[in-house]
């Protein structure tokens, strides 16, 4: 497969071109127009689909609130991920708990090794749960409790960490044993406990700084609304793909 990186094809016109099979990366396609095309088969993961005004026509209809519908859907309690209320960001923290309780005994129950399997290029369950350890110590340590230095050293940046001018250097473990990860995970799990079970609503509605634009004003609130955001996206895609790695093992 012809491999094009970094390569601006912005207003490029495609005419009888095939692009079945291909693969798009983190790549800009807001306000591409498709017509007469064929996308039987085709598998869109689209992160920041349900952000702001964004949408996504297919057949003149916007399906982004259809897909977000479904979404709670599937994982209760996962329309709470923006609640405004103390109780409900509760109910959805301890909802999204559980669902990745039960996914990370799926993974165990796999082969060994398999938690550091990279499906189709992307994070392995490993490296998913070393993110969300980033995460929360980006907009819990930093974000709310204002930690200077909050990252732990086994932590996943994402691809864009270092192109946006921060220091890669402090995520200094990168092979920690599945159990070293556990452990971490564990303790920043414990921290948003912790938190949520102290909080008033009052606290909720606290300035802060935001984590990456710190001119750009945040709450208490909106810190812990990423927070689960980044919980949520996130055991989507680990759900994925120990799918992938589970009928794999059965075959």
């Amino acid at each position: 497969m012809t491999r094009f990186e970094g390569d601006d094809l912005s207003g490029a016109e495609l005419v009888d071109v095939r692009l079945r099979g291909a693969r798009f990366v983190r790549a800009d396609l807001s306000g591409a127009v498709m017509r007469g095309v064929e996308l039987a088969g085709a598998d869109l993961d689209v992160p920041w689909l349900l952000d702001g005004e964004s949408t996504l026509l297919v057949n003149g209809i916007d399906v982004a609130p259809l897909v977000d519908a479904a979404l709670d859907a599937r994982y209760p309690g996962r329309g709470l991920r923006r609640a405004h209320d103390l109780a409900d960001l509760r109910e959805s923290w301890a909802r999204v708990q559980r669902t990745w309780e039960a996914s990370i005994a799926r993974a165990e129950a796999l082969p060994e090794g398999a938690v550091d399997e990279r499906v189709a290029g992307e994070w392995s369950f490993a490296q998913t749960l070393r993110h969300l350890v980033m995460a929360t110590d980006a907009w819990l340590r930093r974000g709310i409790l204002g930690i200077d230095a909050p990252f732990h050293p086994i932590g996943q940046p994402n691809e864009e960490y270092a192109a946006d001018g921060n220091d890669p250097a402090v995520f200094s473990e990168a092979s920690p044993s599945w159990a070293r990860v556990l452990e971490v995970r564990a303790e920043r799990v414990a921290m948003v406990d912790a938190l949520l079970r102290d909080a008033s609503p009052e606290l909720l509605d606290e300035p802060r700084r935001n984590t990456w634009f710190p001119e750009h004003p945040e709450t208490v609130r909106s810190c812990l609304h990423t927070i689960l955001e980044e919980e949520w996206e996130h055991h989507r895609y680990a759900e994925r793909d120990l799918a992938v790695l589970e009928a794999r093992d059965r075959g």
